[in-house]
């Protein structure tokens, strides 16, 4: 293998002609030229290999050992000799009026695959900030069809004005399938109305939390979908009643006691089954200072016991009912917002009851979204935000 096809490998372009290497402890400089053939005219279609003149042209090019590599490329300006057309010869590996080849695109782009923020990236490509996040612009994503399974959740995106953005996935196969710019009913409506009804109609499973505007959107153009509310969601909200009760009779204490209690609320929160035995004491203690407080932790438990785990949907409704019945007859005011969540929302309760399909892949998701957001201090461009999303996210 001569020298020059050595160099070529190297180069790892084809049809060039290299003619000199230079590098400093910062750069290297890599002239070449293509190598010289007939061209077809862009005007006329007619073929000529007449020459023009020669232009010098500096391409950024992916760095090698460290250093910035830079492209001088003597670029051939042909004339056509029917129509006087002129025109520079093409190439494989810069795209017109580009400054940066194909495989730096390739390369930046596929560095944005992972969290990092567009200036970490520009730094260690030797670009501009902006001048990443232009070549990321050229990724499009759409949504074309919908799943069998559809879950829909909002994370704070803070983005373009907006305080809520929502993610749409597919949690049966982990696929992110879409992020929208805001949560409100009027544009989840226009949004799901561009689908056909036939393409609505191939949901099964519409997942969600306790949002209002997510409900009526699936009861309006999903109608052959089961809305289930996931579990997570309807759970916590026993846990938050009981919290509730905890911090109200914790102010009841003087500081040594109230310190105690709030340092061991873990205790209240986790399963009972999970605790040790010397765990279970310390809770019995704390359950005996309060009737509220232990009113409320079993009806906690009861939910987790008796309706979460239960597989069979008409024995999880009889136990809801009981438990509305018992919560109501307590009286603690905590729990009212508890009685008014599983009251609107007990056949969506009802479907998650034995059924897999939860909001978890959602969720986790949201969690990596928090990163992204959290190493680019924050998105104003909406689009960029989310084709960042559904790009770290692609299989």
């Amino acid at each position: 293998m001569s020298q020059q096809d050595i160099i070529k490998e190297l180069v790892g372009l084809q049809d060039i002609i290299v003619n000199n290497i230079e590098q400093n402890e910062k750069e290297i400089n890599i002239y070449l030229e293509l190598e010289r053939k007939e061209h077809k005219c862009p005007c006329c279609s007619g073929q000529t290999s007449r020459i023009h003149d020669y232009r010098t042209q500096k391409v950024h090019d992916i760095n090698i050992l460290g250093k910035k590599v830079y492209l001088i490329l003597r670029k051939r300006r042909y004339v056509c000799p029917n129509c006087g057309k002129r025109f520079y010869e093409a190439n494989s590996f810069l795209p017109k009026y580009h400054r940066i080849t194909n495989r730096m695109t390739a390369w930046i782009i596929g560095m944005l695959k992972t969290n990092r923020s567009y200036k970490d990236v520009a730094i260690e490509c030797g670009l501009s900030e902006f001048t990443v996040a232009r070549r990321f612009d050229l990724i499009g994503f759409k949504m074309k069809h919908l799943p069998e399974v559809l879950s829909i959740d909002e994370f704070k995106g803070d983005t373009s004005g907006e305080k809520y953005q929502v993610i749409l996935t597919n949690p049966k196969t982990h696929v992110v399938l879409d992020v929208l710019p805001k949560r409100t009913e009027h544009y989840l409506t226009d949004y799901f109305r561009q689908f056909s009804k036939e393409e609505r109609n191939k949901v099964k499973y519409f997942v969600c939390d306790m949002y209002k505007p997510y409900k009526i959107i699936c009861e309006t153009y999903f109608k052959n979908a089961i809305l289930i509310t996931d579990k997570y969601h309807w759970v916590r909200q026993a846990t938050w009643a009981l919290e509730n009760v905890r911090k109200r009779i914790q102010k009841q204490f003087g500081k040594e006691k109230r310190i105690y209690f709030k340092h061991s609320r873990s205790l209240l929160t986790r399963p009972y089954e999970k605790l040790k035995d010397e765990e279970r004491q310390a809770l019995m203690v704390m359950l005996d200072i309060s009737s509220d407080l232990s009113t409320v932790y079993y009806l906690k438990e009861q939910l987790r016991n008796y309706v979460l785990y239960e597989s069979d949907k008409e024995t999880a409704r009889k136990e809801l009912n009981i438990w509305i019945r018992d919560a109501k007859e307590s009286e603690i005011p905590e729990l009212k917002p508890a009685i008014t969540a599983f009251t609107n929302w007990k056949d969506s309760i009802i479907a998650s009851c034995g059924q897999p399909i939860t909001n978890g892949f959602t969720e986790g998701c949201n969690n990596k979204i928090k990163v992204l957001k959290r190493n680019a201090y924050g998105y104003r461009n909406f689009e960029r935000f989310r084709k960042r999303i559904l790009f770290i996210f692609a299989a």
